[in-house]
């Protein structure tokens, strides 16, 4: 049987009715034949869109056919007895060029309620943000259920969203059921359960190609909402902290920590205490990854899959760089 080892893989490219060219303009990536791509999937075990190997003896492999034949030697003993065959996070890029639709994820008791095997909790790591972009999380008051129906109804739904001002390198945690929308020239990361299931609460009166209103999901989506209010909605870390990892965001789905190395830092990595594979997404710049081994480039816009058996890493910035690290506890 082969080894394993780091794994790298095809990204999925998306086009969308709101999707943009940063793909293609800030990370270098060819999308084809696409008038636009909404996002990248740089890592899923979705159903339909389990990524592929890119590198090594296993490319051209899925990524879910791996978590099936080497278990907890892959994704951790505890990962793989939780959520067994199918790898459990989405991690991917989106660019929006207008606002992606108001909407809503179910949790994991009232996925399972309909039938879905988990729900949606996710994070964004805001990697590119023009002047003046903006994105939703929460409202920005407390409000019932009639009251959102309401304003659903007679398309007046923007006026109780809590619209937040962005910048490079600003950190939103979505928890499932969390009213959210991103908007124009906010490029993030998303890291996120292995889940596709998004109810559109409004989608601002957008017409598609053929003419037609998207489908709205509002019975759901008012089943599904948390109507509470909270006081702030960022997640604050050290991002100027340099050579060390920085926690970033820690929740029963996923754990993710900052690294900002500068040009020719090297940072050595221990994952002996964990029971978990590892994910290192660039988001900005390239480093490399030494490994007993081998070694493996990584760009921005990309992310490697360390298994859960392999315990000591190294990583080399090729240039001043900032990673997502992420991991499940």
């Amino acid at each position: 049987m082969n080894v394993l080892y780091p794994l790298k893989f095809q990204p999925i490219y998306l086009e969308k009715i709101w999707g943009g060219q940063n793909v293609k303009t800030l990370l270098h990536k060819d999308f084809g034949k696409m008038m636009n791509c909404g996002e990248m999937w740089l890592l899923s075990g979705v159903e339909g869109q389990n990524s592929v190997v890119a590198n090594g003896n296993f490319e051209g492999d899925e990524i879910n056919d791996l978590v099936e034949t080497f278990m907890g030697d892959l994704v951790g003993d505890n990962v793989f007895d939780k959520y067994g065959e199918n790898f459990p996070l989405l991690i991917k890029i989106i660019d929006p060029l207008t606002w992606l639709s108001v909407q809503v994820h179910p949790d994991d008791e009232i996925a399972k309620m309909i039938g879905l095997e988990n729900g949606k909790t996710e994070m964004w790591y805001v990697m590119h943000a023009d002047k003046d972009a903006e994105l939703v999380s929460g409202f920005n008051r407390e409000v019932t259920k009639a009251e959102v129906e309401k304003l659903i109804y007679e398309k007046k739904i923007s006026e109780v969203l809590n619209y937040e001002q962005v910048n490079d390198g600003d950190v939103f945690f979505i928890p499932a059921r969390r009213i959210h929308a991103l908007g124009p020239g906010c490029m993030v990361a998303e890291i996120q359960q292995t889940s596709d299931t998004t109810y559109r609460v409004y989608d601002w009166d957008r017409i598609d190609q053929h003419g037609m209103y998207r489908e709205l999901h509002i019975p759901q989506s008012l089943f599904t909402l948390n109507y509470k209010h909270e006081d702030y909605y960022r997640t604050e870390y050290e991002r100027d902290k340099k050579d060390a990892t920085v926690k970033m965001v820690e929740c029963p789905y996923f754990t993710t920590n900052f690294i900002n190395l500068e040009n020719k830092m090297a940072l050595a990595k221990d994952y002996s205490e964990l029971d978990s594979f590892v994910v290192l997404m660039s988001v900005g710049g390239s480093f490399s990854l030494k490994y007993d081994g081998g070694e493996e480039i990584v760009n921005i816009g990309e992310c490697i899959l360390i298994p859960n058996i392999i315990n000591k890493v190294e990583i080399n910035a090729l240039e001043d760089c900032k990673i997502l690290e992420t991991y499940i506890v």
